[in-house]
C-alpha cells in the first residue's frame, strides 16, 4: 500500500487528500485557530479515520499559503511543497478532466492559473474573495459566519440591491439581458432586508471574479473556465456563473469536489 496526501494549508482553513496507490480514498478540511494546528487537525484526522499508521505514508506534499511556515519532516514523513499555481492547475484538469482551461482559484482572494496539459501559468489575482465576504457581512451585518451569510443569501432579492441594464436605459437591448447588473448596491433601498443585503455581497463578489476571468480571455483561445476554492460551492455560483454563459462565449464549470481542487493538485504532483 502506498499513501500519498497532499494538504493545501490555506489562509482559514486546510485541505487534504488522500491517494491509495494513486486513487482517492478520501478529502476532508479542517478549520482551527492557525494554520499549523489545522494541518495537522487535517492530517490526524484522515489518517485516524482509515486506521492508517504514519509510518504507511509515503509522502506528503504540501501547498497553499500556510506551507510556508514548515520547513521539516511531518511525523518523520517525507514531505515536499509544491508551488500553488501548479497545484491549482493539476487539481482543476483532473477534476474536470479538460485541458486547455483558465482555473479560477475562489478561496480569500482569487487566483488564476491558465493550465494547459503539464503548463500552468498565473496570470494574475484579485484581493476580491472569501474574505472580502466576511469583512462586508461583519460590518454591513454583524455576522463573520459563513454559512449564516448563505443562509440568509438565499432569501435575498436582488432587486432591493443592485441597479439594472433595465433600470438605467429603461427597455431591453438586444446585446445585453436586461436585468444585468449596472451597479452592484447602486440601487439599495431604505426597505433592503439583511438577507437582500447578504445576496448583495455574494453577488457582487461573483460577478467581479466572472469579469475579471472575461477580461483574462480576451485574446485567448480558452472557452472553459474551471471554478475552485470554497466559493465554488456556494449555491448562489452557479446562477451566477451561469449568467456569463449567456453574453460571453465561455462555459463556467464547477466540477464535483471543487474546493479540494488544490490539495488535489499536490498529491498528484507526485505522478509528475
Amino acid at each position: 500500500m502506498s499513501v500519498v496526501l497532499g494538504i493545501d494549508v490555506g489562509g482559514s482553513t486546510t485541505k487534504i487528500v488522500g491517494l491509495k496507490d494513486g486513487s482517492c480514498f478520501d478529502m476532508l478540511q479542517v478549520r482551527a485557530g492557525d494554520q499549523i494546528t489545522s494541518m495537522y487537525g487535517a492530517i490526524g484526522k484522515l489518517l485516524s479515520k482509515h486506521d492508517v499508521m504514519p509510518s504507511k505514508v509515503g509522502a506528503i506534499f504540501l501547498t497553499g499559503v500556510g506551507s510556508s511556515f514548515v520547513d521539516e519532516q511531518i511525523y518523520g514523513i517525507p514531505t515536499h511543497k509544491v508551488d500553488e499555481f501548479q497545484a491549482i492547475g493539476r487539481g482543476a484538469i483532473a477534476l474536470s478532466e479538460l485541458s486547455d482551461i483558465l482555473v479560477v482559484s475562489m478561496g480569500t482572494g482569487t487566483a488564476f492559473v491558465k493550465a494547459s496539459n503539464d503548463k500552468f501559468t498565473h496570470i494574475g489575482g484579485s484581493g476580491v474573495g472569501g474574505g472580502t465576504i466576511l469583512g462586508l457581512a461583519e460590518q454591513m451585518l454583524g455576522k463573520n459566519d459563513i454559512d449564516a451569510i448563505i443562509s440568509l443569501a438565499e432569501h435575498g432579492n436582488l432587486k432591493n440591491i443592485d441597479l439594472s441594464v433595465c433600470d438605467i436605459l429603461g427597455k431591453e437591448i438586444d446585446s445585453l439581458p436586461a436585468d444585468l447588473t449596472a451597479a452592484n448596491f447602486g440601487n439599495i433601498k431604505s426597505t433592503a432586508s439583511q438577507s437582500d443585503i447578504a445576496l448583495g455581497i455574494i453577488n457582487m463578489i461573483f460577478e467581479t471574479i466572472g469579469m475579471l476571468a472575461v477580461f483574462a480571455l480576451k485574446n485567448e483561445n480558452i472557452s472553459n473556465v474551471v471554478l475552485t476554492g470554497t466559493l465554488a460551492t456556494f449555491p448562489q455560483a452557479k446562477t451566477v456563473f451561469s449568467r456569463f454563459e449567456e453574453f460571453t462565449e465561455l462555459n463556467f464549470i464547477i466540477p464535483n469536489d471543487a474546493v479540494f481542487a488544490t490539495a488535489l493538485g499536490a498529491a498528484i504532483h507526485s505522478a509528475s
